[in-house]
């Protein structure tokens, strides 16, 4: 090869190669700043036959070593390392608060077992239903000691109070009576009496049956004769001691 042609191949390989630097530091800059790991290797020329071109230091390129490209896209790739893991505690867990107990209704209190009322009967009571025949009193010339109250053949007779029976049976004018002496002393006296249910000795309440409406003895129809003695044996219209008594008979 002449030495025109050398020199003028070696003219080209300068222009070349500035354009190559110049290139180079453009990519450099750009390599840097995306990639600060990347390492920086001089620039290799090529070789034409058996001349391997050199870059020469001159005015225009100082000595500037341009920097190789990666070899491989995984070595211009930024390595990160993560922290340590024994480095990173997580934060505690904050417990919310228990919550608060719901108030338990107050138990139902079991009802009140409702109280047992006894009726208390009146002291005193109507002792037969009928109709008032005689009064009290004179009649007839002489003295009637009780009422007379008219009443179907076998009607109910009720002790007019308490007590306990003292006569059962036979009794003269009567043909048959009842006599029941009182807690409060006075004696009540039921005559003409078909049929008696309480015997001597016996304990009756207010109201309790004790005979039934006859017509023996000296009778004429069937009737109760009621008379009422008090606790001094002394005889007192029945009407009056029965609304003493608070009794409104309905004869």
């Amino acid at each position: 090869m002449s030495s025109h042609t050398l020199t003028s191949l070696r003219r080209r390989s300068v222009k070349a190669a500035a354009v190559a630097v110049a290139t180079g530091a453009l990519l450099a800059g750009s390599i840097q700043i995306g990639a600060t790991t990347a390492s920086a290797a001089p620039l290799r020329l090529p070789t034409i036959g058996n001349v391997q071109l050199q870059l020469p230091a001159g005015p225009f390129l100082p000595g500037i070593d341009i920097p190789a490209f990666p070899a491989t896209p995984e070595a211009a790739t930024t390595q990160w390392t993560p922290p340590s893991a024994e480095k990173w505690t997580p934060a505690p867990k904050l417990l919310a608060p228990a919550p608060a107990p719901e108030p338990q209704a107050a138990p139902i209190p079991a009802p009140m077992p409702l109280p047992i009322i006894v009726p208390v009967p009146p002291p005193v009571v109507q002792p037969v239903a009928g109709f008032l025949t005689s009064s009290y009193g004179p009649r007839w010339g002489t003295h009637h000691n009780g009422i007379d109250i008219g009443a179907n053949l076998g009607t109910p007779i009720f002790s007019a109070a308490g007590g306990v029976v003292i006569n059962a049976g036979p009794a003269s004018g009567f043909g048959q009576w009842v006599r029941v002496l009182h807690d409060d002393g006075h004696i009540t006296v039921y005559g003409h009496v078909d049929t008696f249910t309480a015997g001597v000795g016996d304990r009756v309440a207010t109201g309790q049956q004790i005979a039934t409406v006859g017509n023996r003895g000296q009778s004429t129809g069937p009737h109760l004769h009621l008379e009422v003695w008090d606790p001094a044996g002394t005889q007192v219209d029945p009407l009056i001691w029965l609304h003493d008594s608070g009794v409104v008979v309905n004869w």
